[in-house]
């Protein structure tokens, strides 16, 4: 399992460590410092669409005009702080937040 998102992001965390304390193997990997392929934003725009950006993050307000006006793909290249948090990749599936169903898919019951 792999869980995409920031070091510094409070729900990736929580994430990770609800995710260990239940036995699974994570690996975190850090958009910023490890930035994704063309061909990983490719999937994942593909999943989650428009809803892979955080438009209500201050990271997005920051961002011009002409980025704001462009395809989530560009706005995530251009500052990966924009993507929103966390994305999971369980084998074949891909999440997207920490919100009640994810934790109910990825959670032993």
């Amino acid at each position: 399992m792999i869980i995409y998102g920031l070091n510094t992001c409070a729900v990736c965390q929580k994430a990770r460590k609800a995710l260990e304390a239940a036995g699974k193997e994570v690996s975190f990997r850090d958009v910023r410092a490890d930035p994704l392929s063309e061909v990983e934003l490719a999937e994942l725009i593909a999943e989650f669409g428009d809803r892979l950006v955080d438009g209500k993050s201050n990271d997005y307000r920051g961002l011009n005009v002409w980025l704001k006006n462009s395809e989530a793909e560009a706005q995530i290249a251009a500052q990966p702080k924009v993507m929103a948090r966390p994305v999971i990749r369980d084998r074949d599936m891909l999440y997207l937040g920490w919100d009640e169903t994810v934790q109910k898919a990825l959670l032993p019951g």
